[in-house]
Order: structure tokens, then C-alpha cells, then sequence
């Protein structure tokens, strides 16, 4: 077995992509001793996996290693999404699938070397399939490859009939009666596998129960403890590599539940949030082995059972419910926010829900009946128009007990893309929805519950930490809802300081908070903490002058350098470039800071490594004068060239000693010494309908010194302002996997772009002032039976599940993907946990937790009924980048439709009981094929429209890392009227009238000319004012006497004594505050320069390259009607 299936994020040196997405890495893949990664069983269906609408023949797909292959696939792609076929048999697109390309393994090493690619991993082969509209690939298709993700481990017990009833009561499950009013018909010919002499026939046999020839459970009844080929993580429809499997399915012996006395040394090897996989960059703080002190020696104490087994928690012992208090909030955000506040929806529990150990009987009863949730409602896609709800989409609500809900973690913190999990991989791969999570680990939050104590409760065995969820089986032993081993509760923790009370552990904050910080004791660290430290690497060649950023970067860090987070140990330093190196002696006692020069870039050295980092507080007004003079220093430069490798490489090794943060300001394309780049980009190729090249790294260099300041706790935060090509495709590689950010200002200029301008010194502040964690990890924990697999964001993978985090932020988002390792039917909920450690800028060890409670169901209707469509569309849009830099940008298009159409395929056959004409979708999912839309005609994924590579490649970072919130306004804007605001239904924020306008469908049809409209784009706003625009809206609010007075380049309201001027002044206002950066602000008309860029966010209206929204609604209905 090898590590494969969690090869998550990062490439190796050899020229492959390094998207934090799958590519094969050369470093040896061990497994580590003593944890399984359950790799022999079936890949789950992934959206992102290229997949063709015929039955390959054989031969086309290698079945030795995974080879990367140019954007020319072994199948023929279909045309474009932008023209339809000509002849009415011939299928419009080939269908490939998401996260397709090769898993990685994150690399070993701070630097990796290109080395052979080794042979996968043998997987066990999965029994042949056994119905022709199954959809899984016949068994004359060749077998999955080792390198596909998700393989989740055949179940074992004894083969049973498919009506069996699971062992324990189920969630959810639907009234058999209502569910088989009406069989559903054979599987669409899109899914139908090439015929075999096989394909038809029903095998019975050891361990193979048998099966519906549609493919599906029927709902209500258990799905088959063994699944027939094991699951594959959300891939449609992909044929399978490798020869068919011979002989009988491997013989499987039942596990019997564990009987006897109880044992000592019955836990597995406990897992710690340091654990470093072979000889990976050995970070200076990695705490390692830290987690493991907190373990102490095993108790002896009843072996783990699943939940279910144990008695009911008595009365004293019932969770009580935390209250959640949320302010009032920015449309999209407060969307994340309403389950705290809304009325249940129709299939939730009723209120009085009993407590975490009653979970059974509660979930049991929580049975759909014959009622169809407003979930599940049946809508017909093509007739009813008016989708888009006026208020922003909450998110759903776990079908969990009341009393679970209101503890359960903010969706805006820990979101799932399904809201209840389904029982199998084989039932997730029947729903063709992507399974994962998505987080805002770091989020600035109002109300954080922080806990000091000297002992930090943890499970003995997985190392979870104590939460809401766990079961208290008496006042002295509780239940790890993750792994379900049974742990004593420490005498301390018998106190809780809160009530002051002795004796009730399940009232500690610990136990009523699904998302708590801890003060770390000193077990948590392996050195003292590191004080905050920050560098600042400028850019001063003649074009850096030129664009003026110097002046504005001096003038906000003087204004806000006592807002720097730290305390009195914070140090500070400054290195400048151009064609050389300049560094700045800030030493206590000179006069005057010292500039010293260092013209040797190929061998670069620290000319006084004592006196370049200095403490802020003693060196102040010597840093106070360096920052009043730089923006002079240079102003007659003629110096062109950019040695920014080596200015990477001298702060580099300024920070190695302590760690810290680095932040880069660069203007131009790097052209002198190492890490030197060449434009690459042709214009003329911007527009193109084919693939988009150049979107991977030229060089290796930048990835490799940001595994090297990865390795030494060293962040590095690029901010690229240019009116110039620079390739961040390469450039941003240094701070994508050293856990930095990207800011990136197009065609920055000082005195031609105020807009901009005004954007990076609000962004500045914020990056400035916010605050940080240093020398962090963050590990994510799910319960038994469940895996994590693909992570997406800006990080490096230290071993398996481990990321390695030396700055994070409150403003970066992540997320992952999951499969179903082994079957979940002995269990009524799953439990997710993420753990991060890290330094706070005061020099304090914490460690915040935020943990997540699902149900698990075990029939379709019940998983679509808790779909969460922006979390799917955000999880989809972190796989379609890695798809476009993996593969190639075609490919991830295809894919995204094609994960729109499995979805609603499966809606059709497999949870529609009355089937109906036209495209139907559940309520749920109603907006998912407006929101694939979107993304296909996103900056980041759109052909056709020219496109700059730089702003292409800054939108893919921006979906990778963005918290959802944010990257669904980047996706899908908002549109609103804004000439006729009315206090009708607003919020009064801090005695502030804030206007709530409904939001309108991106269709020039809801534009008017006597109207003016505000579109919320994410990092840019355009308030478009019609023609005929009313004349009082022009004088009131924009202080102009008529349409053609107003000015072209305006992107600052003026500020008017009107009621007019105050409410669209509070509106635009209240939208910028709900975000960490800056939107700016562009007041256009219909002859403005900006109008194109406007009229290209009316996703639901046709351009010359791609489709209208009932267009591409037409398409969906051809393709699953197929």
C-alpha cells in the first residue's frame, strides 16, 4: 500500500504543474508504521476525472504509471461549450471529470529533486459490476489505477439480502411506500457501459448480495454491507484502467464485535498534530512528538464499540445549548449565518431534541414519512425563471436534534458540501455529488470562548480533542465521538470554572462550544514561541518608481506601525532591489539608518546579519526615518533590471534563524539572475476558444524556496503590482506553498488608476494591522471509516493530513475533499474536527478547535435533500483549477458541466418517484447549473473573451484560497437597484440605516435606463447609471445636475447631506465592511470603458462565446435525456 491516496498538494521539480492538486512525486512513498490508509478499495466518483461519452477502446489508457499527457486527450473532445452539434446523434461534449489527474504526495523534502516516477501501489481488484445501467464500468474495462484517489476498503461482514434493515436505527430513511410509487426508469444511455457477456447477469454468490438493475438502494432499506466495486470519489461515469478482475471476489470474514474482558493495549497508535512523514523539511518548531505527552499510558477500560452501544446519557448529562448571538451582517455572509436564527426546515427534528448520547432513538425517528421536504421538491429548471431568491442563499441546516444544532459549528467557519453522509461510497457515487469540506480556520470571529488549563483533554487513542459531540458515559468516563474509544475524565476537568461548580464535566466550555481556543501548555512546545517578525522586500527599479506604490506603502506603515501585531520582542526589516541587493543597518545608536549594498546576486550574503532585524520598539524612529526617506532615495533611478530571486534567497536567509513573515512588493517581470522569467504570454492567444497555455510555473525555483521558508517558519506574502505580464503562474508559487497570500493590482498606477490606488492602501492597512499566527499546523480529523484526501489553499502538506502553516491569517480560507473508507450503517452521526496550533503575535502557544456534526442517511432523497449548492460549487471550483493546470482548461470546463448533469441525472432516476418533461432539479439544487454557468464564464475558466494570463491565473488563486463567502460574490455577483432605496425592511447597524434592496438575476433584461443599479462583484463593485436615469437620483446622490455631467473615471461617492447620498453611501459601505479587503468602486455609464466588464458578469445572458442560461439549461436537458 502507499500514501497515494492522500498525495495531496505538492508537485515535485520536473517541470510538472504544482498546483496544490495531484501530480506523482519521485520521493519514496512510505506508509507510516502503524497507520493504514484503507487504499484497496474502489475510487469514488470525482467530477474532475476525464471520462468519454463511449466505452474506450482497448489500449487507450496506459495501465502502468500515470504519464502526464499534453491537453490533447486519448478521447476526442466535442465542441465547445458555445456551439451546439450539428447532427442530432452526435454527443456534445466528451465528458471528462474532476479531479482526474494524479494524486501527489507531498514531497519529503524542503527542496525535492526530480526523480523516476514509481510504479503505483497494486490495488485490490473490485468484483466484477453486475447491472448494464449500473454506473459503474462493465468488467471488460480496465482496472482503476493505483494513482486515483478515494479507495475506500470493502466493508467486511457477511453478504445479506438487500432488504435487511441496518444494524441500528437509521436517519432519515424514507416511507418504502412513497418511495416505489413509481420504479424509475433504466439509466440514460450516458452512463450505459460498452455491452459484455457479463453485463447482464445477476451474480449471487460469498459476499455479493444482490443488486437492483437500476443501480440503486432501494430508500428505507439498507444498502449492501459490501459494496460491489469499491467506491470512487465523485468521478462520472469514468471508465475503469486495467484488465478485468478474474476468479471469485476475495473471501471476507465478518468482524465480530469485540467480547471478553476489557484490554490494555487495545488502542491503535495515537496520531500527533507534529508527525512529520519521512524526512520532510524538519521545521524548527514541528512539534512533533508534542501531542503524544498529553496521551499519558493507555487506561485500561471497555473497548471502543460503535455509538449506539452504550446506555443513554443520564439526565444530569445532557448537552445543554449554547445560544448563538450573531450581528447583523452582509447579505452573503449573513447567509452563512441563518441556521443559528432560522425556523427549522420541513424535514428537520422537531424542537426538544434529547442530548449527544440519545442519539439513536432521536435520529431514528427523524423519518421522512410520506412528505416530500421543500428540499426535494421537484422543479422544472426550464419553466420556472424567477430562481434566484430575493435575499442571499442560507445555508441548509444538519437534520440533527435541536439541541445538537444550536451547538453545532458556524457554517461560516466549517461548511460540509453535504449536509447529511451518506451511509457508503457506493450510495455517495449513485448521488454524483462531490463530497468535502470547506473552512475558515482562522476567521475573526466576535464571540471565541478561550480556555486556559493546564490539561487539555484529549482522546487516548485518535488524539481528538474533547467537544460537544462526545458521550458522557457517567460523571467520570466519556465517548470519542471520532474513533469511539471510551476515556477518563481528568479530575481538573471535573471543575468548571464558568459555574464555579464541581461535578459536572458536561457543562465545562469545552463540552458547549463547537469552536473553542486553548492557551497551550508548555507540553505543546518544542522551543520558546518565536516573536513576531516581519521583512519587507521592495521592488525600487525605475518601473517600481514609476507606478508610485513606494510612496503609499511608506506613508501606511507609518501611519499604522503601532497597530503592528506583536509585543516587545517584535522585530522589523527592510531589504530593497533592483539589479542589486540593498540592505538597511537599523542598529540602536546609529543616527541615521545605514544603507549597505550587495552587487553579487549570484552569491548572495548577509553584510551585517546582526543589525538587519531590529527590535521595533528600541529601533523605532530610526525605522520611523528609513520609511521617510525611501520613497526619495530612489526617485531618479534609471536602474531597469529585477534580481528579485535574489532578493528572495538574502530574505530568506535573514529570517531562517527565527521564522516570520516576508512581505514581497513587486512590478515587473524578475529578468536577472536566478529565478529570471520570460514573457510568455502572446496576446493575441487572450481570446482564444482553445486551451489557455502558461498556466503552470515556468521554473521550479520559486516553489522550492518556499518549501525551503516553509521548512524554517517563514510565510511569504507576494504583492504584484503591474501594468505588465509577470507570470504569476511562476511568481506565485512562493507564496502558495509557504501558507502566504496574493494581492494583485492590474495596471497600478499612482496618478492613471486612483481606483486602484485607493484598493491597495485599504488592503494594506488590513494586511498590516489584522492579526497573525506564526509557526502554525493545522490538522483535520474525521470519524472512523471516513478519509480525507485532496486538500485545496495555500500550505504544504507535511505528512499525510498535516499542513504546514508558518503564518496564517484570518482571512484564508481551505478546503478538502473526502471519501467513505468503510460503511457507516452502525452509526446516526459523523463527527469533523480541525485542529490549529499555532503562535499568537503576543508570543502565547493556542490551539483552536472547531468541530462539525453531520447525520448519515442511508437513502438518496435524504442525500440530496441536504445538499449545500454553494459549498458544492465552491469545492467544485478549487477542483477545476487544479483540473486546468493538471490538465487542461478544456477539460475543466467539461468537467464542471458534467458534474451539473450527473447530479441531476441521478435527481432523475434515482430519488424522482413520479417521473416528469423537462429538467428537473431538487429545490436544493436549483441554482446548481446557474452556478456552473457562472463558473464556466469566470474569469478564471472563461474562453473566448479576452482574457490577460496574469488576471486569469489571479482568479484561479483567488477560488483556491478565498473563504466561500467571499469567492461565491467572485463567482456569482450581486446585483441590486439602487435609485430607489427605501428604509422598508432595513438594518439598523450601530445606529446606521442600512437599505436591504433584493437582489436581481444577472440579465440585462432586469436593467432599466431610468434606473442606476450597484453590482457586487467580490473585489470590485460597478454602480451603473442608466441613460435616462432619473434626474434626482444623479443630483442627490451623485451631486451631478444630469446624465452627461457625470465624470468617466469616478469611484468615490461624494458625500451629499442627502437621504439619498446616506442610504447608498451606508449600502455600499455596510457591503465593503463585511469583507477582509477592499472592493473598489467604478461609477460607469453606457459609453464607459468599464461597461464591458459589467455587461461580462450578466452571467444569464448569451455572448458571442458562450451559452445563455436557458441555453446551457437546454443543453443539460440533451445531455441527460440521452
Amino acid at each position: 500500500m502507499s500514501t497515494a491516496g492522500f498525495n495531496s498538494q505538492n508537485g515535485t521539480g520536473t517541470g510538472q504543474a504544482y498546483a496544490n492538486g495531484p501530480s506523482q512525486n519521485p520521493v519514496a512513498l512510505q506508509q507510516l508504521p502503524g497507520v493504514s490508509y484503507g487504499m484497496t478499495h474502489q475510487p469514488a466518483y470525482n467530477p474532475m476525472q476525464p471520462k468519454a461519452t463511449t466505452s474506450p477502446a482497448p489500449g487507450l489508457y496506459p495501465s502502468g504509471p500515470y504519464q502526464p499527457v499534453p491537453p490533447v486527450n486519448s478521447y476526442q473532445p466535442g465542441p465547445q461549450l458555445s456551439s451546439y452539434p450539428s447532427s442530432p446523434g452526435q454527443p456534445l461534449l466528451s465528458r471528462p471529470l474532476m479531479g482526474g489527474p494524479p494524486p501527489h504526495t507531498p514531497p519529503q523534502s524542503a527542496s525535492p529533486s526530480p526523480g523516476p516516477r514509481l510504479p503505483p501501489a497494486q490495488a485490490t481488484p473490485p468484483p466484477p459490476a453486475v447491472s448494464t445501467t449500473s454506473y459503474y464500468p462493465s468488467p471488460q474495462q480496465p482496472m482503476a489505477p493505483a494513482w486515483q484517489y478515494n479507495t475506500a476498503t470493502p466493508p467486511m461482514g457477511p453478504a445479506t439480502s438487500m432488504s435487511t434493515h441496518p444494524r441500528g436505527p437509521v436517519a432519515n430513511h424514507m416511507n418504502p411506500a412513497a418511495s416505489l410509487a413509481a420504479p424509475p426508469p433504466p439509466s440514460s444511455a450516458a452512463y450505459r457501459s460498452a455491452p459484455t457477456p457479463h453485463s447482464t447477469t445477476q451474480l449471487s454468490g460469498p459476499g455479493i448480495p444482490p443488486t437492483s438493475m437500476h443501480g440503486y438502494t432501494q430508500p428505507g432499506t439498507a444498502p449492501p454491507p459490501m459494496n460491489l466495486m469499491a467506491p470512487q470519489t465523485y468521478q462520472p461515469s469514468r471508465p475503469a484502467y486495467g484488465p478485468p478482475p478474474t476468479g471469485p471476489p476475495p473471501a471476507m470474514k465478518p468482524t465480530p464485535p469485540p467480547t471478553g474482558p476489557p484490554m490494555a493495549n487495545a488502542t491503535p497508535p495515537p496520531k500527533t498534530d507534529g508527525a512529520v512523514a519521512g524526512n520532510g523539511p524538519e521545521a524548527s518548531n514541528s512539534y512533533n512528538h508534542v501531542d503524544n505527552k498529553m496521551a499519558g499510558l493507555t487506561q485500561p477500560g471497555p473497548p471502543g464499540r460503535h455509538l449506539g452501544h452504550y446506555p443513554s446519557l443520564p439526565p444530569g448529562y445532557q448537552n445543554t445549548s449554547a445560544s448563538h448571538t450573531t450581528p447583523p451582517m452582509h447579505p452573503a455572509m449573513q447567509a452563512a449565518t441563518q441556521p443559528f436564527t432560522q425556523a427549522p426546515q420541513p424535514y428537520q427534528q422537531l424542537p426538544g431534541g434529547p442530548g449527544a448520547a440519545q442519539l439513536s432513538p432521536s435520529l431514528a425517528a427523524m423519518s421522512l414519512q410520506s412528505s416530500t421536504p421543500e428540499a426535494l421538491r421537484a422543479v422544472n429548471l426550464l419553466q420556472e425563471r424567477n430562481l434566484l431568491p430575493p435575499t442571499p442563499v442560507p445555508a441548509p441546516t444538519p437534520c440533527l436534534p435541536q439541541d445538537l444544532q444550536k451547538i453545532n459549528c458556524n457554517p461560516e467557519v466549517f461548511r460540509c458540501t453535504l449536509t447529511s453522509i451518506p451511509q457508503t461510497q457506493s450510495l455517495l457515487n449513485k448521488a454524483k455529488m462531490p463530497l468535502g469540506l470547506l473552512l475558515h480556520p482562522f476567521k475573526d470571529l466576535s464571540q471565541l470562548p478561550v480556555v486556559t488549563s493546564s490539561t487539555i483533554v484529549r482522546c487516548r487513542s485518535c488524539r481528538t480533542y474533547i467537544n460537544p459531540f462526545v458521550s458522557f458515559l457517567d460523571q467520570r468516563r466519556w465517548k470519542c465521538n471520532l474513533c469511539y474509544r471510551v476515556n477518563d475524565v481528568p479530575e481538573e476537568f471535573m471543575y468548571n470554572p464558568v459555574s464555579r461548580s464541581y461535578g459536572e464535566p458536561h457543562k465545562r466550555p469545552e463540552v458547549q462550544n463547537a469552536t473553542i481556543e486553548f492557551i497551550a501548555p508548555s507540553e505543546y512546545m518544542l522551543r520558546p514561541p518565536q516573536p513576531a517578525v516581519y521583512l519587507f522586500v521592495l521592488d525600487v527599479s525605475h518601473n517600481a518608481v514609476e507606478t508610485g506604490y513606494l510612496n503609499v506603502f511608506c506613508q501606511s506603515l507609518l501611519d499604522n506601525i503601532n497597530a503592528l501585531p506583536g509585543d516587545s520582542r517584535t522585530k522589523i526589516g527592510f531589504i530593497t532591489f533592483d539589479s542589486t541587493i540593498h540592505f538597511y543597518n537599523l542598529q540602536e545608536g546609529l543616527s541615521q539608518p545605514q544603507m549597505l549594498i550587495v552587487s553579487d546576486i549570484e552569491d548572495i550574503f548577509l553584510p551585517t546579519p546582526d543589525s538587519l532585524l531590529v527590535n521595533l520598539n528600541e529601533c523605532k524612529e530610526l525605522v520611523q526615518d528609513l520609511l521617510k526617506s525611501l520613497p526619495n532615495l530612489f526617485q531618479k533611478t534609471m536602474e531597469t533590471q529585477s534580481a528579485l530571486g535574489s532578493a528572495l534567497q538574502a530574505a530568506f536567509k535573514l529570517l531562517s534563524p527565527t521564522g516570520g513573515r516576508m512581505s514581497v512588493f513587486q512590478t515587473q517581470l524578475p529578468n536577472l539572475g536566478v529565478g529570471a522569467l520570460q514573457s510568455r504570454e502572446d496576446p493575441n492567444q487572450r481570446a482564444s476558444a482553445k486551451d489557455i497555455q502558461h498556466l503552470s510555473p515556468a521554473t521550479d525555483f520559486y516553489k522550492k524556496l518556499a518549501l525551503d521558508c516553509s521548512g524554517q517558519q517563514v510565510a511569504v506574502d507576494l504583492f504584484l503590482l503591474s501594468a505588465q505580464y509577470c507570470d504569476l503562474a511562476s511568481l506565485g508559487c512562493i507564496s502558495r506553498f509557504s501558507a502566504g497570500s496574493v494581492y494583485y493590482y492590474p495596471s497600478y498606477h499612482h496618478q492613471h488608476n486612483p481606483a486602484q490606488v485607493e484598493r491597495f492602501q485599504k488592503d494594506l492597512k488590513r494586511y498590516i494591522t489584522r492579526k497573525i499566527g506564526f509557526e502554525a499546523v493545522m490538522r483535520i480529523r474525521c470519524t472512523k471509516g471516513m478519509s480525507i484526501h485532496t486538500f485545496h489553499g495555500n500550505f504544504f502538506v507535511r505528512s499525510t493530513d498535516l499542513l504546514s502553516l508558518p503564518n496564517v491569517n484570518p482571512d484564508a480560507g481551505f478546503a478538502v475533499q473526502m471519501s467513505i473508507e468503510e460503511n457507516l450503517d452502525d452509526m446516526q452521526v459523523v463527527s469533523f474536527q480541525a485542529a490549529l496550533l499555532y503562535t499568537s503575535s503576543k508570543g502565547e502557544r493556542r490551539i483552536r478547535v472547531h468541530t462539525l456534526c453531520l447525520p448519515v442517511v442511508n437513502s438518496l432523497s435524504d442525500i440530496f435533500a441536504g445538499a449545500d449548492v454553494q459549498a458544492i460549487t465552491g469545492l467544485l471550483a478549487c477542483m477545476a483549477v487544479d483540473r486546468s493546470v493538471t490538465a487542461s482548461l478544456s477539460d475543466a470546463r467539461d468537467a464542471m458541466t458534467n458534474a451539473a448533469i450527473d447530479s441531476l441525472t441521478s435527481y432523475r432516476q434515482s430519488v424522482l418517484t413520479i417521473q416528469q418533461p423537462g429538467l428537473l432539479a431538487p429545490a436544493c439544487l436549483r441554482l446548481f447549473p446557474l452556478y456552473i454557468l457562472a463558473l464556466l464564464k469566470q474569469k478564471a475558466f472563461r474562453t473566448g473573451t479576452s482574457t490577460r494570463l496574469d488576471d486569469r491565473v489571479s482568479a484561479m488563486y483567488q477560488l483556491k484560497y478565498q473563504p466561500l463567502t467571499y469567492s461565491m460574490l467572485m463567482i456569482h455577483p450581486a446585483l441590486y437597484r439602487v435609485d430607489d432605496l427605501s428604509d422598508e425592511g432595513a438594518l439598523n447597524v450601530n445606529e446606521r440605516t442600512i437599505p436591504q434592496p433584493k437582489v436581481l438575476q444577472l440579465s440585462v433584461e432586469k436593467l432599466s435606463r431610468e434606473g442606476a443599479f450597484l453590482m457586487d462583484a467580490g473585489i470590485v463593485m460597478y454602480l451603473w447609471i442608466g441613460r435616462n436615469c432619473h434626474p434626482n437620483f444623479l443630483t442627490q446622490v451623485l451631486g451631478v445636475p444630469n446624465y452627461a455631467a457625470v465624470p468617466e473615471n469616478l469611484y468615490l461617492l461624494p458625500e451629499l447631506d442627502t437621504a439619498e447620498s446616506q442610504r447608498t453611501r451606508a449600502l455600499i459601505g455596510w457591503l465593503r465592511d463585511q469583507r477582509p479587503f477592499f472592493p473598489s468602486l467604478h461609477i460607469i455609464r453606457d459609453e464607459s470603458q468599464l461597461k464591458p466588464h459589467f455587461m461580462q458578469n450578466m452571467i444569464e445572458d448569451r455572448t458571442e462565446s458562450a451559452l445563455s442560461y436557458y441555453e446551457f439549461l437546454l443543453h443539460l436537458q440533451q445531455q441527460i435525456s440521452k
